[in-house]
């Protein structure tokens, strides 16, 4: 006789388990589903907190643009009598000549900045020029603020009084055209660009397509196929 298979104490039977079998609502779709959500997380935030400190390193060199161009700038020779204060070429162009060293100046720290970047990074992304151009603005105004704190004194009637009448003295460093501002972050964008199209990581290239439709075939279990579409009949062997 066979021995009955209830469970001692009245305890009901053990289901069978499968581990293979997992629910479809279970602890796997939702690590699953967790993993999807956080991926690139850490890497963004990363690039953030690169790129905020890049925009602020380039920024502050922008002081140091201040300083080159009060140095290097044409500024405009004044001279006054005891009422006026005139121009002493009114053929001049120190305010031209100042505006385009500005220029040149941006020009040169929105190359220099992106090429030091570039070369401390070697790679792009929209945060890092985001940085560039944000930090290029921001550095060209404190240029254009440091450059006139540092040159001669804005109030004019002051400065004639101080040096007296018929005696030349310098006007304050300005800059008449403002979009001048706009050239240090025009520069760094197109330098990024220009650098990471042609020093930048290249992405790994497809591969060909086979165009054969024959993909992935043995060909070795066709050797007695007549591809004529009959099978070819291999002669009896001799005796």
């Amino acid at each position: 006789m066979t021995a009955p298979l209830t469970p001692p104490d009245n305890q009901p039977p053990e289901e069978p388990q499968h581990p293979e079998a997992a629910p479809a609502g279970g602890h796997g779709s939702t690590a699953d589903h967790s993993d999807h959500t956080g991926l690139g997380g850490p890497e963004l935030t990363r690039e953030l907190r690169e790129g905020a400190l890049i925009a602020l390193l380039v920024a502050v060199s922008g002081v140091l643009l201040g300083v080159v161009w009060n140095w290097l700038a044409p500024h405009i020779p004044l001279i006054a009598d005891t009422r006026n204060v005139y121009l002493k070429n009114t053929e001049g162009e120190e305010a031209i000549g100042a505006d385009g060293t500005f220029v040149l100046l941006s020009l040169a720290f929105g190359v220099l900045s992106t090429a030091a970047v570039f070369l401390f990074r070697r790679r792009g992304g929209i945060p890092l020029v985001v940085a560039l151009v944000l930090g290029g603005l921001l550095g060209a105004a404190l240029g254009w603020l440091t450059g006139m704190w540092l040159g001669p004194t804005l109030d004019v009637a002051a400065h004639a009084k101080q040096v007296g009448p018929g005696v030349t003295f310098y006007g304050p460093l300005r800059l008449q055209a403002k979009g001048a501002l706009l050239v240090w972050p025009i520069a760094a964008m197109l330098t990024q660009l220009a650098l990471t199209g042609l020093f930048g990581p290249r992405d790994p290239e497809p591969p060909a397509p086979d165009w054969s439709g024959h993909q992935g075939q043995d060909w070795s279990g066709h050797q007695g196929q007549d591809w004529s579409g009959h099978h070819r009949q291999e002669p009896p062997a001799e005796g």
